[in-house]
This record gives structure tokens, C-alpha cells and sequence, in this order.
């Protein structure tokens, strides 16, 4: 497995070592030791499965306070769009964000520390995405941010009609209004 930087410092692109032949692949998909190696010590204690069909964006997404998680994403089957935003305050990279494409054939994960938002897009035409989670999930901790915030400049790469919502992330707040979110440790 190797590290692929992005352009905000702690959001991590894995690549995974796939061995293929006439029988299929076989490829280590986590591996303690090795992620601690490239990114650091991060203990998971959740792992989640999602399945989604075209147009579905989810998020974007976070734990607040004592609950913040940071996660480890991935596809098994489809594509999706992933996204990971800044909302540390005072971070250099406040309100930018990352967005990788993940699917079943690139084998990619994406790490996504504790500070962001976190959603995705389904660009196939349907997409089994899993995550682990560094911290339990806690339904009276969530937090969102509007997927479609003009500040983000997020290309979710949708035709807007085409474009499926849970009713709760429709009322997500702006970036600029949102009530809590994180504090930049300076390093």
C-alpha cells in the first residue's frame, strides 16, 4: 500500500498493492501496522456499509465535541465522488476541501481526519461504500454542512436534477452559519 498526499495536510489517498491473475485479486485491505506507518496511530473501533444508487449524494457529514470521528473510506462495488472539507477554524485550509474518486476497480481509500465534513456522491449506478470510524457513532452529535454551499465550490460532478437527498441533508446550514465546528490545533 502506498500514501498519495493531497493538498490538505492529514487527508490521505491509500493505494492498495492488488494481485491479480485469471483467478480474480487478492489485496491486504486494512492492515493496522502498515496504515499506522502512513498516516499515523488512529485506533478504529466502527466499520459502516452503505449502499446507494445514481444520484445519491450523502453529507456532508461530522460528529461534534467528544464524539468526533475521523474515518477510513472505501468502495467495494460502484464509483463515488468522495469529498472531505476543512472546518477547523483558524486551519490554513478552512472551508476547502479534497475530492477523490473512489470505486471498486482503483481499490483506492481515502483518510479523512477528525475536523471535516465528510459526503459523497454516487456516480454508477449504484455503489456499496464502506468506512471505518476512529470514534462510536452518536445520534445527538451530528453535524452537517450544506452540500451545495457556493463557498465550497464543490463539483459533485451530478447534473443538479439528477440529484438525490435525504430530507435532513437538505437543511443543512452554510459553512458560515454553522453553529459548531472545530478549532485548529496549530502544530
Amino acid at each position: 500500500m502506498k500514501a498519495i498526499k493531497t493538498e490538505i495536510p492529514g487527508v490521505v489517498l491509500l493505494e492498495p498493492e492488488v494481485f491479480g491473475d485469471a483467478r480474480g485479486y487478492f489485496m491486504e485491505r486494512f492492515s493496522q501496522r502498515r496504515f499506522d506507518e502512513l498516516v499515523g496511530p488512529v485506533r478504529f473501533v466502527q466499520d459502516n456499509e452503505s449502499k446507494s444508487r445514481y444520484g445519491v449524494v450523502r453529507g456532508l457529514h461530522f460528529q461534534k465535541g467528544e464524539y468526533a470521528q475521523a474515518k477510513l473510506v472505501s468502495v467495494v462495488r460502484g464509483r463515488v465522488l468522495d469529498v472531505a472539507v476543512d472546518i477547523r477554524r483558524g486551519s490554513p485550509t478552512f472551508g476547502r476541501h479534497v475530492a477523490a474518486l473512489l470505486d471498486g476497480e482503483n481499490k483506492r481509500q481515502l483518510f479523512i481526519p477528525r475536523g471535516f465534513a465528510h459526503g459523497f456522491a454516487v456516480l454508477s449506478d449504484e455503489a456499496v461504500f464502506q468506512y471505518k470510524c476512529d470514534n462510536y457513532y452518536a445520534p445527538g452529535s451530528e453535524g452537517g454542512i450544506a452540500w451545495d454551499d457556493p463557498a465550497l465550490a464543490i463539483d459533485w460532478r451530478l447534473p443538479a436534477g439528477e440529484i438525490l437527498l435525504s430530507e435532513k441533508d437538505r437543511r443543512h446550514p452554510k459553512l458560515a452559519d454553522a453553529p459548531e465546528l472545530f478549532e485548529y490545533d496549530r502544530p
